[in-house]
């Protein structure tokens, strides 16, 4: 008998009796997509859930982000972290604007604000700073740079959803913050993705933007696209809020396991929670330093694979090593100390809900010894 895989996630799947009854409403009111009562209820539902004035959905995160700066009109450059996933750089490229890379914090792997500042030319004009693996951007001396200098600043939140600091949404900072429902994410409506705005205004633009920019059947005001998501990821999405909360605590048992048992493993390095802070345990990424731990990262990796344990090597390469941003002067080793030896070092292991705690210790094993 094959020995069964445990892969690095693992959807959380809705009851399927539950989506068939809404399947069938669905097929009796013939009303597929174009804002209908699934997708109005589930703006509604996310916006109460995440602690949000705002939020508009799309059906998939890079489109969010595509249109957030579209929302936001930006042009020229706009500094980026090369230690995210490559969507983030997609995005301005879409909208051709060169993203300029700036080196991230040597502990959790967010932009670090002491390196901004720096990359700041007559063409910036924005920072699209990412929430790494959902830990919190330092937003307030990123939100000063960006006042200072008269920059919009977008928040890519797709690993952050219902991530609080001090009781409060993250996806309150910044103009705009995006998130993704990507099946991978701890919150997914298969593909799907949001914008969070903080007025009606700004939503009602966005609004504008994903749907072709139509205001009735004949008025275009804006030129936009299409990029809603349709009643089937709604109705879908709406079942997933019913477990959220269980599905986070359970990811957070088994987070608490790992942490327990590596933080003290020398040459093994895990992230712990910043101080009043709410995380949703999307990911555990541990860093390898092969000088104290006796093996490299790619050692750690392919031996976990032997084992039938597939963790992801979640961030690398980094940005700045893919074609066509390995051309940016920003892109040099030299300027991105961090990022080069936090890509290096990560491996992201299997952590999901429905994760048999046997299979953690049989990973906290492997990795002791």
């Amino acid at each position: 008998m094959a020995i069964k895989k445990t892969l690095v996630t693992e959807p959380t799947l809705p009851d399927l009796k539950d989506f068939v009854k809404h399947l069938e409403q669905i097929w009796d009111s013939k009303w597929l997509t174009n804002n209908g009562c699934f997708h109005e209820e589930l703006e509604e539902k996310l916006a109460q859930y995440l602690g949000v004035k705002h939020i508009s959905l799309f059906s998939n995160g890079t489109l969010a982000l595509i249109t957030a700066i579209q929302a936001l009109e930006l042009t020229g450059e706009v500094i980026t972290t090369p230690y995210s996933f490559v969507a983030t750089a997609h995005s301005l490229w879409w909208n051709k604007i060169k993203p300029v890379f700036v080196d991230v914090d040597p502990v959790y792997g967010n932009l670090d604000p002491d390196k901004i500042e720096a990359a700041i030319t007559e063409k910036t004009t924005a920072i699209l700073p990412v929430h790494v693996y959902g830990h919190p951007c330092d937003h307030q001396k990123i939100k000063e740079i960006a006042n200072r200098h008269g920059l919009k600043l977008i928040y890519d939140a797709a690993h952050a959803f219902g991530v609080k600091e001090n009781d409060n949404s993250i996806l309150n900072y910044g103009d705009l913050s995006i998130l993704s429902f990507h099946a991978t994410k701890v919150y997914n409506t298969i593909e799907g993705g949001a914008i969070i705005s903080h007025s009606a205004e700004m939503k009602k633009h966005i609004d504008y933007l994903k749907n072709f920019g139509f205001e009735d059947e004949i008025t275009v005001v804006e030129p936009g696209i299409n990029a809603k998501m349709n009643e089937i990821q709604s109705a879908y999405g709406l079942l997933q809020l019913k477990n959220i909360d269980e599905n986070i605590y359970k990811r957070k048992v088994i987070a608490e396991k790992y942490k327990d048992e590596l933080r003290n493993v020398k040459g093994l390095r895990v992230l712990e929670d910043k101080i009043n802070s709410a995380y949703n345990y999307s990911y555990f990424p541990i860093f390898i330093d092969e000088q104290e731990y006796g093996k490299t990262r790619d050692d750690v990796y392919f031996m976990l694979q032997e084992h039938q344990v597939y963790g992801r090597r979640y961030f690398y390469p980094l940005i700045s090593h893919f074609h066509p941003y390995n051309q940016f002067e920003s892109s040099a080793s030299a300027n991105l100390i961090c990022a080069e030896k936090m890509t290096k070092e990560v491996i992201c292991l299997p952590i999901y809900p429905n994760l048999d705690l046997e299979i953690v210790f049989k990973i906290i094993k492997l990795l002791k010894k």
